[in-house]
């Protein structure tokens, strides 16, 4: 069989791998539009192995990353990938969050993730001494990574396997053609017999083009982030994140150690003009038209337009950035900060004002769409792709 998959990030490029290792026979092709793999969502992460705390009970969110998290790990160990799990700790900052700090506990608890502490300040300050906040869970579990090498190790046992990775291949369009698909492109024509859309950023259109009816629209979500001074990173020795807002659909602003150094300050999270816009001026008219002029984008501003609001001002406003920090890190003073990097998320958007919550695959004529694989999809990449292949081999 020949297999097609759209998309040259850590989703697209575990599935393909998977796909060769349940049969070697198979005919894998990667296409993907850059000049190389990773160069979106993969490359502009924040580097963690997420442990599942967050996900709801039963979702593929929760299971996949659980199990992905210990594939990820063997996967790092075996191909001396840089990586390590230095815990974190997340803070409940007053006595209003300690109902939802137990909850994760329970709901970590629930997934089998091993090791939670529930800790007093004179016990979560010995792990993070500038830690704000009136108690802390500890889940040792959680770790950082490289997730571009991750990707690249990835590709080269693709090629070893006897599939392909092209890049500078854009998709145009595709159609169903009896008993296979003829996938067109900026680098020419690919037949396929299964097609595999993990186009991340673009995915909702890759499957648009390939015939399917999505029910979802892809929002981009830009996360903006500091980064503390190299004399200043002792502030922080490992993560810390706040308790989540239920209120609220994103994490918060945290701080993560990266595991090439350094520590990151953020991300706020800002509508993207521009479904590859990782700078504020970014722009595009069709991007921009295809979020604004979206029922469910209009629903949900409606809603959730004062934290929208907050979001804007501290993408362009520095102390407005640091008080939000500060929370977390009542040490931390503006000097302490350089501007960072940025990613943009994808995220599913139904015509309700829904962002869907979970990993999301629309099953199509010998075709799978991926239609959402926010975080922690890049944790749970090799779960995913395992997934995926299984539901392959069953079609």
């Amino acid at each position: 069989m020949r297999v097609a998959i759209i998309g040259g990030g850590i989703v697209g490029l575990a599935t393909a791998h998977a796909l060769q290792q349940r049969n070697p026979a198979r005919r894998v092709t990667v296409l993907e539009k850059e000049p190389d793999v990773a160069a979106h969502q993969t490359g502009h992460n924040s580097g963690v192995l997420h442990s599942g705390l967050y996900y709801a009970p039963g979702s593929m969110k929760a299971r996949m990353a659980v199990e992905g998290l210990g594939k990820m790990v063997k996967f790092c160990e075996r191909h001396e990938i840089p990586h390590e799990l230095c815990g974190k700790i997340v803070v409940a900052l007053d006595a209003s969050e300690l109902p939802r700090l137990d909850e994760l506990a329970r709901r970590g608890a629930a997934h089998g993730i091993p090791g939670l502490e529930m800790l007093e300040p004179s016990a979560f300050r010995t792990i993070e001494p500038h830690a704000g906040g009136i108690r802390a869970l500890r889940v040792p579990t959680t770790g950082i990574v490289d997730f571009p090498a991750v990707a690249q190790k990835l590709r080269a046992l693709i090629l070893e396997g006897g599939g392909e990775v092209r890049t500078g291949c854009r998709m145009l369009g595709a159609r169903r053609t009896t008993g296979s698909w003829r996938i067109e492109t900026t680098a020419g024509g690919v037949e396929s017999d299964f097609l595999i859309n993990c186009a991340g950023l673009h995915c909702d259109r890759v499957a648009t083009a390939a015939g399917a009816a999505p029910e979802v629209r892809i929002i981009p979500f830009r996360g903006e982030y500091y980064k503390l001074r190299p004399d200043r990173c002792d502030l922080v020795r490992h993560l810390i994140y706040p308790v989540p807002d239920p209120a609220f659909p994103f994490l918060g602003v945290h701080f993560t150690r990266m595991v090439h150094g350094g520590i990151e300050a953020g991300p706020n999270a800002v509508l993207a003009l521009k479904r590859e816009g990782y700078h504020k001026t970014d722009f595009d008219l069709r991007d921009t038209l295809d979020a604004l002029g979206h029922a469910g984008f209009r629903k949900l501003a409606a809603r959730h337009w004062r934290m929208g609001w907050d979001e804007i001002v501290r993408s362009w406003n520095k102390p407005a950035f640091v008080r939000a920090l500060q929370r977390l890190l009542p040490d931390l003073r503006a000097p302490d900060l350089e501007p960072g990097g940025a990613g943009v998320r994808a995220q599913a958007l139904d015509s309700r004002g829904n962002l869907v919550s979970d990993f999301a695959i629309l099953p199509g004529d010998h075709a799978l769409h991926v239609l959402n694989a926010p975080s922690p999809a890049a944790t749970a990449s090799l779960a995913i792709g395992e997934h995926i292949a299984g539901l392959v081999g069953a079609a």
